[in-house]
């Protein structure tokens, strides 16, 4: 994967999730886009992180558009480009068999994977709705003849009723148990995609910021590796709930309107 090129003489980014700090149901979180705004006017680097596989960055460029945020395709950093980037590093030009769409399949192809039906190296299971039990049966012999697992990531299913998508967790969960052979997960809060989502953006860790509205995904991995941690309360943690943690963020808010910039960069 080509790195962007690091921005001279800027000493802090931001890894920010979309889901619960940007928005919520599809509906603008106030403020955050004057957040986003002030960034793009002070030059400050920024990503949007997220585990979803199935969108391509510019998918999420039309989307957070509709809600009067413009950015462009490099300033989205996804779990499927992780994904790919990860596998291109243990297995250059290899190939892959998988369950899931969109974002997926082409950051694979961008990094020269070749997208196959038999024998693959890697068998990846992504989000999506158009596999079927057929191809979770071809997987599971595939793994058994000696194709490694790969998920993008392990996020649960919300359990509601009228949910479209099983969580990835739920898929993987039944392969594991028919297979015997336990999944590598690359999204958040993994190691792998949180440094490399900062190398991607050309930060340090001591220079990387990450606001996530979840305590188990995007502050554990970022207090796991250092970087200074954002709490927003726009999605769905509670502070009657962050005692349960043995570890907590450097900064809780209730949304990021509320983040004072010129005090989070003086972070040390």
């Amino acid at each position: 994967m080509v790195l962007n090129p690091k921005i001279e003489n800027m000493k802090k980014g931001f890894l920010i999730d979309m889901d619960g700090v940007i928005y919520g149901n599809d509906t603008l979180i106030p403020g955050a886009d004057k957040f986003i705004a002030e960034l793009q006017k002070k030059g400050i680097p920024f990503l949007f992180m997220t585990n979803n596989s199935q969108r391509t960055p510019l998918d999420t460029v039309n989307k957070v558009a509709k809600m009067g945020i413009k950015i462009k395709e490099e300033n989205v950093y996804t779990s499927a480009m992780a994904t790919a980037s990860f596998l291109s590093f243990m297995e250059p030009k290899g190939s892959a068999y998988v369950l899931g769409e969109g974002g997926l399949l082409t950051s694979l192809s961008q990094e020269g994977y070749i997208l196959v039906n038999s024998h693959p190296d890697f068998v990846v299971v992504g989000e999506g709705r158009n596999f079927t039990l057929e191809m979770v049966n071809n997987a599971v012999d595939m793994i058994l003849s000696g194709s490694r697992l790969i998920a993008t990531n392990l996020d649960p299913s919300p359990k509601k009723t009228g949910w479209a998508n099983l969580g990835i967790k739920a898929v993987v969960a039944m392969i594991e148990e028919a297979t015997g052979k336990k999944a590598f997960s690359v999204g958040k809060p993994s190691p792998v995609m949180m440094r490399s989502a900062r190398k991607y953006l050309g930060l340090e860790a001591k220079e990387t910021i990450i606001i996530g509205d979840t305590m188990d995904t995007d502050i554990l991995g970022g207090v796991q590796l250092g970087y200074t941690t954002i709490l927003t309360l726009s999605g769905v943690s509670r502070k009657e709930n962050l005692a349960d943690y043995a570890f907590k963020p450097d900064l809780i808010v209730n949304s990021v309107a509320d983040i004072e910039l010129e005090k989070v960069l003086s972070i040390k």
